[in-house]
């Protein structure tokens, strides 16, 4: 799978894991360049609290755009440091 955001691949794998219906990518199938570290947290009932990431890409920046469980609660071990991505980011083959 690739992550495509304003022209540029972000992210690359043939290990994601789907859950519910979004890729989580590895850590290290991240380009790191593209990514800067969020304040933004948020809270999913099963899957615990949620890290952000915001992309900057050729002058442009999408604040928040990938997002990924540091401790996720046990039904969601499986997802632990892997990144999924939103707000106009192409998830493709």
């Amino acid at each position: 799978m690739r992550a495509i955001w304003n022209g540029q691949l972000i992210a690359e794998s043939e290990d994601t894991v789907v859950v519910e219906g979004n890729h989580y990518f590895p850590p290290d199938a991240i380009k790191k360049e593209f990514f800067t570290d969020s304040d933004t947290k948020t809270h999913c009932p099963w899957k615990g609290d949620a890290s952000y990431f915001s992309l900057s890409v050729n002058g442009k920046e999408n604040a928040d755009a990938a997002w990924f469980y540091p401790d996720p609660k046990d039904a969601a071990k499986v997802i632990k440091g892997r990144v999924a991505f939103w707000k106009g980011v192409e998830v493709r083959p």
